[in-house]
């Protein structure tokens, strides 16, 4: 089954722009993927579009030989970034096709299903309101009732990290920027109620110092924490192992790590309790796995980054129905309008579970003229002014 075409959709998206893969086969059987980061779609966008003309030709039924291969013959990009990006994109498209050659579920053939369901937490539902604690906390409600028992948010986004409000902080808070988090997360809380798991997201942005008082003083509300994310950059596993150990609050990292490769060394520190990788960042349904396996081999559990389109969300979904170590995924409940209006089948989400169908392949095709309707946004990067 030979690779005969590679086709790149750059998509808007209500938070990033998608990056959507299709590989065609001289069979006529076609396989989705997806490449989504940010910023700097466009990187994303061109890396897919390399990788697909370098496999054309391939057989498309040795998936972990060209994933090997692609990521050691352009092993000179560095083991991150925009190449993983499109060797995920690529990964995920050879499932869906060996799946649909093979009359059979993703899920069937990595194992088997522990699970039919899996349990997601909602992100991205805070978008209808500014950073105040009454907003947070009506739309905590609201999402709620939907049926979410774990929401993750960023408290400190009303802040500019990279300089504080007399333009001498690095990546510190005023005591005014430190109340006001404190405040939102009190107020969603309280809004959400007890049984409710939040999740706070931190970007890495906050210095060392900054980063263990803050874990301290949430600490200190007695809320339901169900992790505290990326207290500092992957870069600095031994930091993050610090941080851990001084604080009480869960810590998750993952999104930035790219491969089993990177994972090793923050599970060997022990600076996770949770793991998060994205699986259009980290190589894809194959490397997820894997990650997952090493995981498990330290006895921590997986919960998949995933801010993404459709195809990451179908995607890791597959993957998490097949690992005894899964926590909990990421789902974007405020999204574009027409995203169920691009699949074949609207996104099979109820009361916080992802339903997985028994549909060969991911279950699920793409409605191509739909995605050139919606193109991504083409911008140039914002124009910053740096404080040294």
């Amino acid at each position: 089954m030979k690779i005969t075409n590679a086709k790149t959709f750059l998509v808007e998206g209500i938070k990033y722009n998608w990056t959507l893969f299709k590989i065609e086969t001289d069979s006529g059987i076609h396989g989705w993927g997806e490449a989504t980061n940010w910023p700097g779609s466009p990187l994303i966008e061109a890396a897919c579009k390399h990788v697909g003309e370098f496999i054309i030709g391939q057989d498309a039924r040795r998936l972990d030989y060209l994933w090997t291969k692609v990521y050691r013959d352009m092993n000179w990009l560095g083991q991150a970034g925009p190449l993983l990006s499109a060797i995920s994109a690529m990964d995920i498209a050879l499932w869906d096709i060996k799946g649909k050659a093979a009359g059979m579920p993703i899920y069937d053939l990595l194992g088997g299903l522990y699970r039919k369901k899996v349990q997601l937490y909602a992100n991205y539902w805070f978008t209808g309101g500014g950073h105040s604690p009454e907003d947070y906390a009506r739309q905590a409600k609201e999402t709620v009732a939907k049926g979410f028992t774990a929401l993750k948010f960023d408290p400190f986004a009303h802040v500019n990290y990279w300089y504080g409000e007399d333009l001498s902080d690095n990546n510190g808070l005023t005591e005014k920027q430190k109340q006001l988090a404190l405040d939102v997360v009190a107020a969603v809380a309280k809004a959400a109620g007890p049984e409710v798991a939040i999740a706070i997201e931190t970007h890495a942005f906050l210095n060392g110092p900054t980063a263990v008082e803050m874990a301290n003083r949430l600490a200190k509300l007695g809320f339901n924490c169900m992790w505290y994310e990326e207290p500092a950059l992957p870069e600095f596993p031994d930091a993050i192992a610090d941080i851990r150990r001084k604080i009480t609050l869960p810590v998750c990292v993952g999104e930035r790590l790219h491969s089993r490769f990177m994972l090793r060394a923050v599970l060997e520190k022990q600076a996770a309790d949770i793991v998060m990788p994205d699986i259009t960042r980290c190589g894809g349904i194959s490397e997820m796995r894997k990650m997952a396996n090493l995981a498990e081999t330290y006895n921590v559990p997986i919960a998949p980054h995933n801010p993404n389109g459709p195809i990451s969300t179908i995607a890791s979904a597959h993957t998490m129905a097949t690992v005894p170590n899964f926590f909990r995924q990421e789902f974007m409940v405020n999204d574009v309008p027409w995203r169920d209006g691009c699949l074949s089948h609207p996104l099979p989400v109820s009361n916080g579970f992802f339903e997985i169908p028994d549909r060969p392949g991911l279950g699920f095709d793409i409605d191509e003229s739909v995605l050139l309707a919606h193109p991504g946004l083409r911008t140039r990067p914002t124009d910053r002014t740096f404080y040294i």
